[in-house]
């Protein structure tokens, strides 16, 4: 099957979707994106992926070019047409071209792509053995509550954690207190007690940390939502990651250290199989 992607309206084979050299994206990042994650075939919390979207683009005070029943449309005909069973679509707006200069113009024409990704989230094998994170400063934006292409930082972090052997970069603050993840928030256990980093423009509103929060006061498991340490992480009973291709994931080592005995443990568990089922009960 020829892979297919969405461009302006249109369906076209990948090395046919072009966007112009002065496309705003290309010279200052200046676009948003969201990705929603694929069960079954069908999309993972649609509504509340287009919801974050409608607010990153608000705050840039770009334009949306397509309405919310037109991309939930083409996200169906992308998974339909590349058989995504388990994985993603993104979509990406940036806010149109011009000539470069750092003020943009008010009656630019947005434009709007597409594609679809598989992933193997839900039977990964990192749900027998945890995944490994490495700690990095984090010199991201002050504005990390917008979801923009802007991630250089992130690129960064994640890069030097591949080099080192590990899975994903745990970001930290100047004073030493954990924010989150390269591309996932992040959670950790202690005391019955699920810990997370309290929403703020530190953070990225997270679509599978915000259901996490819900199924936890809906179950009433402990939460906690404050900052803590990075000694705090190393010295948690258990930590896990969160997103829409990940869902929720086991962390097992942090920076080399092991988190308690070394293995998933059963409080992480118990959480990722209760947000599965969340999901496939709220599938578009």
């Amino acid at each position: 099957m020829s892979r297919i992607v969405y461009l302006n309206g249109e369906y076209m084979a990948p090395e046919q979707a072009k966007i112009s050299i002065f496309d705003r994206s290309v010279l200052f990042g200046d676009a948003v994106y969201e990705v929603t994650g694929v069960l079954g075939g069908r999309l993972v919390d649609f509504e509340h992926h287009m919801a974050r979207l409608k607010s990153s683009l608000g705050k840039l005070s770009i334009p949306p070019p397509i309405d919310r029943e037109g991309i939930l449309a083409a996200f169906r005909e992308l998974v339909r047409r590349n058989g995504i069973m388990e994985g993603l679509v993104y979509v990406q707006i940036t806010r149109g071209r011009q000539e470069r200069d750092f003020v943009y113009g008010t009656d630019l024409q947005p434009a709007v792509f597409m594609f679809t990704q598989v992933t193997g989230s839900s039977t990964s094998p990192y749900l027998e053995s945890g995944v490994s994170l490495k700690s990095a400063p984090d010199i991201r934006w002050a504005r990390r509550d917008i979801k923009t292409v802007n991630l250089l930082g992130q690129v960064l972090a994640k890069h030097a954690a591949h080099e080192s052997g590990a899975y994903e970069a745990l970001m930290v603050d100047p004073n030493g207190h954990v924010t989150e993840c390269g591309a996932t928030s992040f959670f950790i256990f202690r005391d019955k007690t699920i810990i997370t980093r309290p929403l703020s423009n530190d953070i990225l509103p997270g679509v599978t940390r915000r259901a996490v929060v819900a199924l936890c006061e809906r179950d009433r498991i402990g939460l906690e939502e404050r900052s803590f340490t990075l000694e705090e992480a190393y010295a948690a009973e258990e930590a896990f990651i969160t997103g829409a291709s990940t869902f929720v994931m086991p962390v097992t080592r942090i920076d080399g250290r092991t988190i308690s005995n070394g293995v998933p443990g059963p409080a992480t568990m118990a959480m990722r199989a209760i947000y599965l089922d969340y999901a496939r009960e709220t599938v578009t």
